[in-house]
């Protein structure tokens, strides 16, 4: 099974009250549209979340949309866009079905205050939750699936809103009382809701592979808005990922990266999926800025990922013209690159564990579903405007894949994690740690030997200043200066263990700021006095005692970076590939092993929050002469892709050295 890289996601969630449906809708000019548009799979839909169906079906004929023209739309979009060549997976929803709701009050999901999860009476929206664990809508769900596969050839099956959620429901109490859970510990019932959701995937993926007509190139994939560490327990679900995250719709220009960098590790093919909305799903007539999408599918791409752009069919289902030009646009790019992609592994020498996997134990159970954990999102920022090489990863991951592994701010050091940290240190492994990830999970301190420093308490001053010794300036890129830097949030009393080095002292204020004594506007100066240390060293181990990554993600303070940037190169002094430029260029570095090759992927579009609710990006700024350094021993050519414009190049032992002449937008460079 191998995923197509120029995808269309077809939402088509059409009200009652909308008349003519498909009226419009001509099969060789739709599939021929898609085509001129570069576009290779189209997700269409069999059934949508106000509940209804848009083929004949044989099982549920009443659910068919009522002013539904063409009464086979879903049959008539497949084979004509398989006349082309152009795959199409189905889409159904599971979650949320209004007509469903409307009809069986008692399959929906019921919250601790005995009230309907979801839309509320005379809200508008189709978001009221159903339940995946009762057994009449179990049984209806299945019989949907069949009648899908009795209808048309399946391609795959997207099946969408399948998000965890508990339920206070007498069948869910009574199961819960069966599984030995507390119905009313809120950690447990989600806990209990993960699992549910989990055997329904497992369930149903076992019974799509069980149809008459299914193949085993039939996609599957349930889409909750996210992917993350707790997908691993429904892994053989899936065939594949794919990450909704549209940056304007709520998502942001952050979430994507963050999960892909952890999802590309599963073993399984992914799938990044944006929109062409100007907001998110569901914004009719509304237009992306071409440089955005651009910008969107080429980060999929250099992530090692395959391409989704979102539309929306007009109820009359005819695609509207203006949008597939901007598609288009995109992918016919993309399929001009395609070449340096297929089978493309990244290159990553970082691995950074996630706070997400951590927040079931350390945070209430809302916190759990936290798509975007503060400490990984600075963690991301500082390392992808340091042109690192990395991953994002959960405490399963093999450690000897990595030659530094960075602990963001609150990684707990317990259980199977210490030991692996222990044995990955003992073999030359590098680590860098960071505030309360010195702690054990309950939040206690950890007395291991390889860590430099031991964790007695939270710091007394808040805020305190840094002053970067010589060692740790010099490593440091942008410089830092021999002066002190205030740390906005506080940090941990670190005692130093034998054999530590301090690369950073810790300044104090003469006094927290209190309404009995305090100076000026903000927080009162430093006094100068040395207090305790800031950065501790230990042969391969660097900690900081200021959570720095959470710090970065909120304020950006450049010298919370440079000090980052100096620890990574203390520790790693040879970095797999070094690139130039300024900080707002993405550096992604592949490989395809069986052509020999690698492939650097050079990235330079500036997101800018003009409105309110998010960022957008209109211009394409170019970059000129970068110059880039790649371990890549044996490299007999360098060159531009792909256009095939050739660099010159000089080999230093294992690096090549090269400069790229300008990045306008994207750049790809082939090393041979």
């Amino acid at each position: 099974m191998s995923l197509r890289f120029r995808q269309i996601h077809l939402d088509f969630h059409t009200g009652p009250e909308v008349p003519d449906v498909g009226a419009d809708f001509d099969p060789e000019e739709f599939a021929a549209t898609l085509e001129a548009a570069h576009v290779n799979s189209v997700t269409c839909f069999a059934r949508c979340h106000h509940g209804f169906i848009y083929y004949q079906s044989a099982a549920h004929p009443e659910r068919v949309h009522p002013h539904l023209v063409r009464r086979d739309l879903l049959v008539e979009q497949i084979e004509a866009c398989h006349h082309r060549g152009i795959r199409v997976p189905i889409y159904t929803t599971v979650e949320w079905d209004e007509y469903t709701a409307d009809r069986h009050r008692d399959w929906l999901l019921i919250d601790e205050n005995g009230c309907e999860f979801g839309t509320k009476p005379l809200e508008a929206g189709f978001y009221r939750f159903l339940d995946v664990l009762h057994p009449g809508y179990l049984a209806f769900l299945k019989d949907h699936v069949a009648d899908i596969f009795r209808t048309v050839p399946v391609d795959g099956l997207f099946f969408d809103i399948c998000i965890p959620r508990p339920s206070l429901a007498l069948h869910w109490i009574e199961a819960m009382d069966a599984a030995g859970v507390d119905p009313e510990n809120p950690q447990a019932r989600m806990a209990f809701a993960r699992r549910v959701m989990d055997e329904f995937m497992l369930d149903m993926s076992a019974f799509v592979r069980s149809q008459p007509g299914w193949t085993p190139e039939c996609t599957i994939f349930y889409n909750s808005g996210h992917v993350g560490p707790r997908h691993r327990s429904s892994m053989d679900a899936f065939t594949h990922y794919e990450l909704e995250s549209l940056p304007s719709g709520g998502w942001g220009y952050l979430h994507f990266p963050l999960t892909q960098r952890y999802v590309r590790g599963l073993g399984k093919p992914t799938l990044g999926m944006t929109g062409k909305f100007h907001t998110s799903w569901g914004d009719f007539h509304s237009y992306k800025n071409p440089a955005a999408l651009e910008f969107e599918t080429r980060h999929m791409i250099a992530l090692g990922a395959h391409c989704s752009i979102g539309d929306q069919l007009h109820p009359r289902g005819k695609l509207e013209p203006a949008t597939y030009e901007l598609i288009g646009r995109a992918y016919e790019e993309i399929e001009a690159r395609e070449p340096w992609c297929e089978g493309a592994v990244p290159i990553s020498e970082i691995g950074v564990l996630t706070p997400e996997e951590f927040a079931l134990r350390r945070q209430s159970p809302e916190a759990w579903e936290q798509r975007l954990p503060e400490a990984a999102m600075g963690a991301l920022r500082m390392l992808q405007e340091m042109h690192a090489q990395f991953d994002i990863i959960s405490s399963d991951r093999d450690f000897s894949a990595y030659r530094l592994l960075i602990l963001p701010d609150c990684i707990p050091l317990d259980g199977d994690i210490s030991a692996k940290l222990a044995s990955y240190v003992e073999r030359g492994g590098a680590v860098i740690l960071s505030a309360e990830s010195l702690l054990d999970g309950i939040g206690n301190p950890t007395t291991l030997p390889w860590l430099p420093a031991y964790d007695t308490g939270p710091a007394p001053f808040e805020p305190d200043f840094v002053a970067p010794g010589p060692e740790l300036r010099a490593a440091a890129s942008p410089e830092l200066r021999e002066t002190a830097y205030v740390m906005y949030r506080r940090g941990r009393l670190l005692a130093p263990a034998s054999g530590s080095t301090a690369l950073a002292q810790v300044h104090k204020p003469y006094f927290n700021r209190h309404w009995r004594h305090f100076c000026s506007h903000r927080h009162t100066p430093s006094s100068g006095e040395v207090a305790y240390p800031a950065v501790v060293r230990l042969g391969r181990v660097i900690c900081f005692a200021h959570p720095v990554f959470t710090t970065y993600q909120e304020m950006a303070p450049l010298w919370c970076r440079s000090m980052l940037s100096g620890a990574v190169r203390l520790l790693l002094p040879d970095p797999v590939a070094e690139v130039g430029g300024p900080s707002s260029l993405i550096a992604s570095l592949t490989e395809q092993p069986s052509l020999r090759r690698k492939v650097l992927h050079l990235l330079h579009y500036v997101p800018e929050r003009r409105g309110q609710a998010f960022d957008v990006v209109e211009d394409v700024l170019p970059v000129y002469d970068v110059a880039c350094s790649v371990n890549a021993p044996g490299t007999s050519e360098v060159r531009l892709v792909p256009d095939g414009q050739p660099l010159s190049f000089a080999l230093e032992g294992g690096r090549v050295r090269f400069t790229v002449p300008v990045v306008r937008g994207h750049a790809m460079v082939e090393l041979r």
